[in-house]
């Protein structure tokens, strides 16, 4: 299986100057490559450059410009252009498909924060051995620079990708071959509703409160936020007051999505230590989270009709802020990693349907936490009756496949 490593780097002054140049000319080739791409098809008869084209002229660059580009990797530039020649794939299939197409930007030099090196020991070499305590990773044109390994790599480093998150530097493996840590069976299954109220609730009764990271730090976000606001436009990203009200607020977004990640990641490991079996929503969050279309106004020209946007803005902040596909995910990975078994189901009707005789209804959920049968009676909480349901369609599913 592929796993994914990611290590705190501890760079030195000078070894954190060479990073950031390191991302610096990169971006700028990126800028340049998609300059290119953009003259070509506007003032050459619409003429398409590929990937290969662009690959082909590096050589000349780097000898043209040798203090910015030729002293970095020439795999790694070769990964920026592929990166940028996936972006305008992307852009071309979207129009293929009718959809709107979001047609590939110039990177800021602070929006521009991955350098990945495709080959491990190609610009890029990965210094661990078993017990090192000073473990090292060697970068083409920085040295050698010490990392915070604080778990073991297993499988074979295939891929390295340098990583700028604020003011912190990351190295990023990507492993093949690592082999599965399967867990001793437990025989129990379980079935997972997730929600807003409660993170979520499994079939058992069982409540993970929602810690609501984005709301315990909003007011303080909200106040670093109207401080790098005060700036004028005119003087923004020139004075150091406003570099420094601008990490200001990246530290607290920074924090929040640590926090988050790290409580997905302790859930998901209590949940795949202890069942052999979970069932789960198969959750459309892109499109729950979707802002509602306008309703122009038939009787006022220029007018709209109330589409409850405003509410909708709550529920879908509330949405992302519990992180249900980032979680989702982990789960799924750390199942496959213990032998475990994730089995995704319809989500729709989970929490108006009844356990005890079937009855669809939505007059079933009485409230938002109670459910209340309107055929047989039957009364419970309304997360526990959907969780409940999950796990009987998860149960379905496998006799179905079986």
């Amino acid at each position: 299986m592929i796993r994914a490593y990611k290590f705190l780097l501890r760079p030195t002054a000078r070894q954190a100057t060479a990073l950031g140049e390191i991302l610096r000319d990169h971006c700028s080739l990126y800028n340049g490559a998609l300059q290119e791409r953009r003259d070509a098809y506007r003032h050459a008869s619409k003429t398409s450059i590929k990937y290969g084209d662009q690959s082909a002229q590096l050589k000349d660059i780097r000898a043209f410009d040798p203090e910015r580009q030729g002293r970095w990797s020439f795999s790694s530039q070769q990964a920026t252009l592929r990166r940028l020649d996936k972006a305008f794939q992307a852009f071309f299939r979207r129009v293929k498909a009718g959809r709107t197409p979001g047609y590939p930007r110039f990177k800021g030099v602070g929006h521009f924060d991955t350098v990945t090196f495709p080959r491990d020991g190609d610009g890029c070499r990965w210094d661990s051995t078993p017990h090192d305590t000073q473990t090292r990773v060697r970068l083409q044109g920085v040295g050698h620079v010490r990392v915070h390994q604080h778990r073991p790599v297993c499988g074979r480093v295939k891929t390295i990708s340098l990583k700028r998150e604020e003011n912190r530097w990351y190295v990023v493996l990507a492993c093949d071959e690592v082999p599965a840590e399967e867990l001793a069976p437990t025989g129990a299954v379980v079935g997972i509703d997730m929600g807003i109220t409660h993170f979520l609730t499994t079939s058992d009764g069982e409540h993970v409160a929602n810690p609501r990271f984005l709301q315990v730090m909003a007011g303080e976000l909200a106040e670093a936020q109207r401080h790098l606001a005060t700036f004028p436009r005119r003087t923004r990203r020139r004075t150091k007051a406003h570099r420094a009200a601008a990490r200001k607020v990246a530290k607290l977004h920074g924090k929040i999505r640590r926090q988050r990640a790290d409580f997905h990641h302790k859930t998901a490991r209590t949940l795949v230590t202890g069942h052999d079996v979970i069932a789960r929503e198969r959750l459309n969050t892109a499109g729950m989270t979707r802002t509602p279309k306008a309703k122009p106004d038939p009787d006022q020209s220029g007018g709209f009709l109330p589409n409850g946007a405003a509410v909708k803005a709550g529920l879908n902040r509330s949405i992302l802020d519990a992180g249900w596909a980032q979680f989702l995910g982990i789960l799924a990975n750390k199942a496959e990693s213990a032998g475990r078994l994730v089995v995704p189901v319809d989500a729709r009707n989970t929490s108006r349907t009844c356990p005890e005789c079937g009855h669809v209804a939505k007059e079933n959920r009485v409230t938002q936490a109670k459910f209340q049968c309107t055929a047989c009676g039957f009364t419970a909480n309304a997360d526990h009756v959907g969780a409940a349901n999950v796990l009987n369609r998860a149960g379905l599913a496998l006799c179905d496949v079986t």
